[in-house]
């Protein structure tokens, strides 16, 4: 058995969905925490026959230290303050061995249980971002990335959990300060700081926009194994874009065109339990939390017939 967590608000409600139907087509014994971080998040879920899951709202698991920094921080701030405290959470109020946290944007294409067994008797497991050339951020985002996560329930994962859930209490925002990023950057030095630290090999698991220029994904050898969907956005009802990174004829039809397609097909369903609608509201020059970049320079339409066309904004 395999466990996970999760945390999204309404705003990814969709893409947790996704994710987590994509991980119970690949894996066969599982079970995954979703922490619903808005009450309008955690009523639609009700509405689902989710199984192999178990939903916990904002008032189980907030406690006076997290409610004392909340005011402090942004809401995605403190949904990066939180991950490791739902993770500690997560091990500790179901007991579990260990628990590896999923952000809500990876979508699976195979079983993710062959890189938790990688790490072998190592007690956490983490993913590199693994930029190509023309998209390293490492000084800026860090090395690793916050997004396939595992910690075991031994004294050395707890040691690293209790270490980081501390420093993001103390300090995490969406700003580049001292050497710190978010929960990201205090990742970099755990390989020299702790000594049960597991940096995943598998290049399967970790596809990503910042490295998808370094993969043929027609390679018949190759198994992707997760793909992170980051700066994804439906901004119309036909309208996705894919942000600014470059991607292949190849990496849209494999990658992206199942994906909204199931996104797509997630929205009618929500509809039909609830009056549902979700655009991604982007202007040019505005920031956003997920997207380090203020502008998009693709859109890829949506047809019925599933046709997609790729143009350049003006």
């Amino acid at each position: 058995m395999y466990n996970y967590c999760t945390l999204f608000d309404f705003n990814y409600l969709t893409r947790g969905l996704a994710m987590y139907e994509s991980l119970k087509r690949h894996s066969e014994k599982f079970h995954l925490y979703i922490f619903a971080f808005d009450d309008k998040s955690y009523n639609m879920l009700q509405g689902f026959n989710l199984n192999d899951t178990t939903v916990i709202s904002l008032k189980e698991f907030e406690n006076e230290d997290l409610l004392n920094i909340k005011s402090s921080r942004t809401p995605a701030e403190y949904c990066w303050t939180c991950t490791p405290s739902i993770i500690k959470y997560s091990i500790e109020k179901f007991n579990l061995e260990s628990c590896t946290y999923l952000d809500a944007d990876l979508y699976f294409f195979s079983n993710p249980g062959i890189l938790i067994e990688e790490m072998g008797d190592k007690s956490v497991l983490i993913t590199e971002h693994r930029y190509s050339k023309k998209y390293n951020y490492s000084v800026k985002n860090g090395i690793y990335c916050v997004q396939f996560m595992t910690f075991k329930n031994n004294i050395k994962g707890l040691e690293v959990l209790d270490w980081w859930k501390e420093s993001c209490n103390r300090w995490c925002y969406a700003r580049f300060e001292d050497g710190k990023f978010g929960d990201q950057k205090y990742l970099d030095d755990w390989v020299s700081r702790f000594d049960c630290i597991h940096v995943l090999e598998n290049r399967g698991g970790g596809l990503a926009p910042w490295n998808i220029q370094q993969y043929n994904l027609n390679d018949k050898t190759f198994t992707p194994i997760f793909y992170h969907f980051h700066g994804l956005k439906r901004i119309s009802n036909d309208k996705y874009s894919f942000s600014f990174y470059k991607f292949t004829k190849n990496d849209i039809e494999l990658l992206y065109k199942p994906y909204v397609e199931h996104l797509e097909e997630i929205i009618l369903r929500l509809k039909q339990i609830a009056d549902y609608e979700y655009i991604d509201h982007i202007k040019k020059g505005q920031f956003h939390w997920k997207d380090p970049y203020r502008f998009f320079k693709k859109i890829v339409t949506f047809e019925p017939k599933n046709i997609y066309k790729i143009k350049k904004l003006k």
